[in-house]
């Protein structure tokens, strides 16, 4: 099967995103991993799909696929990507969008100078929502739980759910060995049924923040969107960050807004088309 391809990255996570509006490609799991495989494929961290509106109230659905082939809840970077390709292939010409995800509806607005404000609807805090099986963990408070992982280590984590699972917690220098050792452990930790998304957040000040995240069956990533919201929301309900915040990931930054309970989650930055191609896809995988 040959079929034709964007290649796009927002803050350096970056993405294969394919046109569905006009015909499905109907992919295995292996062809997507095939994809984004870095020396057989084009290589990417997800796999975006475009789709057909499948309501009246939205303009299009946004299917996500990891680089392991699964299908995932949201992406934000991928979500900024998807409102810059949609504009640029002539599939709309508004700059603002409402997308059906796995998780519900979200809106996107391509500003004029050139960055992506999403509205990334309100977080996730119920736990068996998120979700998190509190008899894996021990409550150490209200909004911070700690795990005992395989290798003796005990993280502190903050538990929350943007569309997709987050386990944040807070590190005093973003270079820790462990995001690479205990990203992985937390990731398959029995106390998220469905694995989770593991962040690892410096505060510089109020206002100002470092984050690392290993994301679940993709690894280390260069940036990641619902992390970053996932990680300012934690750190303003432990009441250590403003509700304004310049998240600085290893491929650029993103600015997250969060007014509080019940409310919605903006992020905004970057989204870049990087090329474009035809790849054929092996029938027999």
């Amino acid at each position: 099967m040959r079929i034709r391809f964007t290649k796009m990255q927002g803050a350096g996570n970056d993405f294969v995103v394919l046109d569905e509006t006009r015909q499905r490609h109907t992919l295995s799991p292996a062809q997507y991993r095939f994809l984004a495989d870095r020396h057989f494929g084009v290589g990417a961290d997800q796999i975006l799909t475009v789709r057909p509106a499948p309501q009246p109230d939205v303009d299009f659905e946004y299917v996500i696929h990891n680089a392991d082939g699964g299908e995932v809840e949201q992406c934000g970077n991928g979500s900024r990507c998807f409102v810059r390709f949609v504009r640029e292939q002539g599939l709309t010409d508004k700059t603002q969008v409402r997308v059906k995800v796995h998780g519900g509806v979200i809106e996107l607005q391509e500003l004029p100078d050139g960055r992506v404000r999403v509205d990334m609807g309100a977080p996730v805090l119920d736990l068996p929502q998120v979700p998190f099986a509190p008899q894996y963990a021990q409550a150490i408070n209200p909004t911070t739980w700690q795990l005992t992982l395989s290798n003796g280590d005990t993280p502190q984590l903050g538990v929350v759910s943007m569309g997709n699972p987050h386990a944040v917690q807070l590190v005093h220098d973003i270079q820790t060995d462990a995001v690479l050792t205990q990203g992985p452990l937390i990731e398959h930790h029995p106390a998220f049924p469905n694995r989770v998304n593991a962040g690892f957040m410096q505060i510089l000040h109020r206002a100002e923040v470092r984050l690392r995240v290993f994301e679940r069956g993709a690894g280390e990533t260069l940036a990641c969107g619902t992390g970053a919201c996932a990680a300012v929301v934690a750190g303003i309900r432990w009441g250590l960050l403003d509700a304004s915040v310049l998240v600085h990931t290893r491929g650029g930054d993103l600015t997250i807004e969060w007014a509080g309970q019940g409310q919605s989650v903006w992020m905004t930055g970057p989204a870049t088309t990087v090329f474009q191609g035809e790849i054929e896809i092996p029938d027999n995988l």
